[in-house]
């Protein structure tokens, strides 16, 4: 499959997914020994020093131009949500298999779909609600297996 057959995003999304399947998996063997919010706060640490790395070495922090204040509002919202997501999600793994935790977490993908729909306008195909019920319906049975 050449660059050009598929989206750019899809490539980034796909990286995404298999670095958050390692972040279960690290977090999870990370997150034994210590106190669950201290491992949130190390694994912080972690992401703000090398994303400053990534925008030093690439330029980036030369880039910025004025920041609005409806951006600065809806960071500062989205921040604290992947705060208050990442301490729920190690206390999570603290208290449970990663193999249960992690299918639970992406129902996330579920409550994104409703609420881009509900609160952006986006309207998912009939092949795309059926793919989010599938995902709901995957995490549940994993979750709740007898």
């Amino acid at each position: 499959m050449s660059p050009d057959t598929y989206p750019s995003w899809l490539v980034w999304a796909l990286l995404s997914a298999g670095f958050a399947a390692l972040t279960a998996i690290f977090a999870k063997i990370g997150v034994e020994d210590i106190n669950s919010d201290l491992a949130t706060l190390i694994r912080t640490v972690v992401v703000l020093i090398s994303l400053s790395l990534i925008l030093f070495a690439t330029g980036q922090f030369n880039q910025t131009g004025p920041i609005s204040t409806k951006s600065w509002a809806f960071l500062l919202l989205s921040g604290l949500g992947t705060g208050a997501s990442w301490i729920c999600y190690f206390r999570a793994l603290k208290l449970g298999p990663a193999t249960l935790v992690a299918p639970i977490d992406k129902l996330s993908v579920v409550l994104v779909a409703l609420f881009g729909a509900v609160f952006l306008g986006e309207r998912p195909s009939l092949n795309g609600w059926l793919g989010i019920a599938l995902i709901a319906t995957g995490a549940v049975l994993i979750a709740f297996k007898r």
